[in-house]
């Protein structure tokens, strides 16, 4: 069955001929995914077949379903079936066999690098242990740089909703595989978590010479966002759509280029916005902000990357030199080597000259 791409999206078979060269060029552009949980491209198929190998009862007659069952009206109402899919989530092939099929489609849309959260808590409180997902999702990463060059970098992220505590511990927990790992996150229910509430954590992270992002300004305030930057002194901040209503930290964002990974279609499935035309995304994008586009969940939300890059061109009406900044965005985001960083950016500003 074909992955499901929600209506607000609209399925390749429908679009016009623009649309599919729209499409086209937006695979073409060498870009980065930099806001991709790996637990979230969980599609329906793959749940039911692990959960059979595990013996597993899924709450849900089929796939359809299941898959029915991605109509949410908030955060926390998402973020309840997410936690129910990362139930099937077992052994180092799972972690494997779930991240070679993100990494498959990537290619596909032409992601050339890509950095992904996952949520080592989730797993060690149901008695899974880090090597087995270290591994899995390792060797995953691994073989798509062999066969695409596809280069990567690995984040694992705390859960908000627990404890600082538990946060700690689970920092203390990664220390072993800190050569796979290249920065930590916060994320799940942001509203009532703020970020200045893992100070301790991310201070402890940064002596362990970790790069720190956090989600922030997606249901939360501007002051989450605030607090992201004084507290935590993160390097990206995670969706960060919240920010417009703050005058003074847009300006600041702008001043300090500090990136948002944001996920356009996840915001509308969650009802962060009504519809995909009154996404801020343009309206940031105009105030020099450094906005870069992700898939976030794609499984729940429909959309990959390339998804999202066209949903918000159609509604947004963005030219293609808009969508090669949000490319060129995406790079100069990432972590990537500085050298690295140089190579694609060369890529992008060739093809920007020849569409100019």
């Amino acid at each position: 069955m074909e992955n499901f791409i929600h209506p607000v999206f609209r399925n390749c078979k429908n679009m016009t001929l623009s649309e599919l060269e729209n499409r086209g060029f937006i695979r073409s552009l060498p870009k980065a995914e930099l806001h991709l949980h790996i637990e979230g491209t969980l599609e329906p198929e793959m749940a039911f077949q692990l959960a059979r190998k595990h013996g597993i009862q899924l709450p849900y007659r089929d796939v359809d379903a299941l898959r029915g069952a991605y109509s949410f009206s908030s955060l926390q109402s998402f973020l309840d079936i997410y936690y129910q899919g990362v139930q099937v989530l077992q052994d180092e092939d799972d972690f494997y066999q779930l991240t070679h099929a993100y990494l498959q489609r990537a290619h596909t849309d032409g992601v050339v690098h890509v950095e992904i959260f996952f949520d080592p808590q989730s797993h060690m409180e149901r008695g899974v242990s880090l090597s087995v997902v270290f591994d899995g999702i390792t060797r995953a990463l691994e073989g798509a740089e062999r066969e695409y060059g596809m280069t990567y970098r690995l984040i694992p992220c705390f859960l908000r909703h627990l404890s600082a505590e538990a946060a700690m511990q689970t920092l203390e927990a990664l220390l072993p595989y800190r050569d796979y790992i290249c920065a930590v996150g916060l994320d799940s229910s942001e509203d009532g978590h703020p970020p200045s509430k893992f100070t301790q954590v991310f201070n402890r992270a940064r002596t362990e010479n970790f790069l720190t992002v956090a989600h922030a300004g997606e249901e939360g305030p501007p002051l989450y966002i605030w607090e992201a930057l004084d507290n935590l002194k993160v390097s990206r901040i995670d969706h960060g759509v919240g920010c417009e209503v703050d005058d003074a930290l847009c300006e600041r964002l702008a001043q300090e280029r500090m990136p948002l990974t944001v996920c356009p279609a996840s915001n509308i499935k969650l009802a962060i916005f009504k519809s995909m035309e009154e996404h801020n995304l343009k309206r940031l994008l105009q105030r020099d902000l450094c906005v870069t586009v992700n898939s976030d969940d794609p499984a729940y939300f429909g959309a990959y990357i390339v998804d999202n890059y066209l949903a918000v061109q159609q509604a947004l009406d963005l030219s293609r030199e808009d969508i090669i900044s949000l490319a060129r965005n995406s790079i100069e985001a990432s972590f990537l080597a500085e050298a690295e960083k140089v190579f694609w950016l060369g890529k992008l500003k060739v093809l920007n000259y020849a569409v100019s």
